[in-house]
């Protein structure tokens, strides 16, 4: 993490700048015994400098400069101009006074982890932006297994999905490891921008609501959408088309013509295929069940290899299967596999969505953007 660029402007100025002064919006965060002045635009932070040079290396090297006497004040105090905006800073100092905390996952808490993550990360002030990572690795994990506990966090207990109330929409998080150079963060993002249809992913996503509304700082309206580079975009769809191929072929290989297990109970001793019925029927009622979702009937989740696959396994266990029977045709069942099929089919999809899970920075190209 190198050193920042120009961050802070110090206070040394000429009295010209009275004038300017007298334009200045003091936010919320105004400690009456604060010593010195925070500056963003045209919005004042009064703060304590100790705060500052306690937690940050920058403000720290900044304050140790010697100072001279005759310099402009704000409410009694020297002040610093620093080139952020206003949000961003509210959100900052407020992290640094009273902490971060998240008691849920909550998609709405991404303004603040983005503000407090860009600071904390410009004023080195490591365990600011060490929280800020932790959680979004929780929303954007780097393993398996990580993404499997963050798509259950999202779904309630009447088994609706709700991405968007737990995670921010995947292209701010895209953007924002961009500019912060954060790579680790963008194949689960992509991953989940390419579920999106592909005219909801070219129109993006409204920008995210600003803490701060002033003059110099207007809140954005909705129609303000944040949308990819097109070179990303390009990538993105390419990437969606690569999950859906990989169901395809996962299909072809493994569903299509699939042999019974070596051990199958309804294998007769002749080794006649044909007396394991039960295991057969059930791999071809698997089988139309992924082609639905390949051909995106199972609206949403067309391109979601790792759901697809994991709904192939699950399938297995329920028993909710209209078997055509009862008043109305309501009886319900269970498929009739035998346990060494289901056994050999479950292994079958758990090194499925392992190998998906490894290919999809290649779907998307990040690995050869990292080379």
């Amino acid at each position: 993490m190198g050193a920042p660029v120009t961050p802070v402007r110090t206070p040394a100025r000429p009295r010209s700048h009275s004038k300017r002064l007298a334009t200045i919006v003091r936010s919320e965060l105004w400690f009456l015994d604060g010593n010195v002045v925070i500056i963003a635009s045209s919005v004042a932070f009064k703060v304590h400098r100790g705060q500052l040079r306690r937690h940050s290396e920058v403000f720290d090297d900044l304050f140790s400069i010697p100072q001279p006497k005759d310099q402009d004040l704000y409410d009694g105090c020297p002040w610093v101009e620093v080139y952020d905006s206003p949000s961003d800073v509210l959100y900052f100092l407020k992290a640094l006074y009273d902490g971060l905390y998240f008691q849920t996952l909550r998609a709405n808490d991404f303004p603040a982890v983005a503000a407090v993550l860009r600071l904390s990360t410009k004023y080195l002030v490591e365990h600011l932006r060490q929280h800020c990572m932790t959680r979004l690795d929780l929303d954007w994990p780097a393993t398996l297994a990580g993404w499997d506990q963050r798509e259950h966090a999202a779904t309630d207990a009447q088994g609706h999905y709700t991405p968007r109330l737990a995670c921010p929409h995947p292209i701010l998080v895209v953007h924002l490891a961009l500019d912060l150079g954060l790579p680790g963060l963008l194949p689960a993002a992509l991953y989940d921008l390419a579920r999106y249809g592909p005219s909801k992913i070219m129109a993006g996503t409204p920008a995210p609501p600003l803490a701060l509304a002033f003059p110099a700082e207007p809140l954005r309206t909705p129609a303000a959408a944040i949308t990819l580079p097109p070179a990303l975009l390009i990538a993105t769809y390419r990437g969606r088309e690569a999950a859906q191929r990989y169901l395809a072929s996962f299909i072809t290989t493994h569903l299509q013509r699939r042999a019974p297990a070596p051990d199958c109970l309804y294998r007769s001793p002749s080794d006649d295929t044909s007396s394991s019925r039960p295991c057969l029927d059930s791999f071809y009622f698997i089988m139309l069940n992924l082609l639905r979702s390949v051909g995106g009937i199972a609206c949403g989740r067309d391109a979601d290899p790792l759901f697809t696959l994991l709904q192939a396994a699950e399938m297995l266990d329920r028993t909710d299967f209209s078997d055509g029977s009862g008043e109305g045709g309501t009886g319900r069942c269970a498929l009739r596999m035998c346990a060494a099929c289901k056994g050999e089919w479950r292994g079958c999809v758990g090194r499925a969505r392992e190998e998906v899970w490894g290919e999809v920075g290649g779907w998307f190209g990040l690995e050869q953007q990292q080379k």
